[in-house]
């Protein structure tokens, strides 16, 4: 049997976490790994649990979800090791803190009353070193961003981008769409697996984590939202 994916949990509220645990613990394939109310604790935490996935509260006492997503990606790449997956939970307000988190490193966002099958399969999704932006509450979020009244605006084109061929341009253009890669496979008529090489590709060439990352330069460049 593969080793369950070790989740941490961060939240000031007792009951979200407990919550939290409940769903967590009911499946075969994880295990709560632990469980603080801020960030300064996530950190102490984290500095000895080892943790595949962190859900990660945006605003918290102390020290907020923001700052704690930071802290946690510069002291893995400081030590040069992989730090753990973040998923940041929150609500619709707050655009501006989620996306200077995915900058940060955060692997994607869920609203807090997004369904249980959505939380579990976010943990899942980037455990597995994808990135949580099909689900229709980030496609919503996206959306708003987009308009121009979140935190993202276009800037001057992107040199990375240059260096992407047609076809990439296209498969990024849908990922910051929210389509997941099946549904880039059926909009283009590619096979899977030809998508899964294209992502893979457009990952490395942009020098980013993941395609959440992907998605915020496919905004801040002007590629999406056209």
């Amino acid at each position: 049997m593969p080793e369950p994916i070790r989740v941490v949990l961060v939240d000031d509220q007792q009951l979200v976490r407990a919550g939290l645990a409940m769903v967590i613990g009911a499946q075969t394939d994880m295990v709560v790994a632990g469980q603080a109310s801020d960030g300064v604790e996530a950190l102490e935490l984290l500095a000895d649990c080892a943790a595949d996935v962190v859900l990660m509260d945006v605003r918290m006492p102390h020290l907020d979800g923001l700052e704690t997503t930071r802290r946690l990606i510069d002291a893995a790449d400081l030590a040069g090791c992989e730090p753990p997956k973040i998923v940041m939970l929150t609500t619709y307000d707050l655009d501006e803190y989620l996306l200077a988190a995915i900058k940060a490193g955060a692997s994607g966002f869920l609203l807090k009353n997004a369904p249980p099958e959505d939380l579990l399969a976010a943990i899942r999704t980037v455990r597995d070193g994808d990135a949580v932006v099909a689900p229709s509450a980030t496609r919503r979020l996206l959306a708003h961003v987009a308009t121009g009244t979140g935190s993202i605006s276009p800037d001057a084109a992107d040199p990375r981008l240059e260096v992407l061929t047609d076809r990439e341009r296209e498969v990024l253009e849908l990922i910051a769409r929210g389509l997941s890669n099946a549904e880039i496979s059926a909009e283009l008529f590619l096979s899977e697996t030809t998508v899964k090489t294209h992502v893979r590709h457009i990952l490395t060439k942009l020098g980013v984590r993941d395609r959440v990352q992907a998605v915020v330069v496919a905004y801040e460049s002007g590629l999406a939202g056209r």
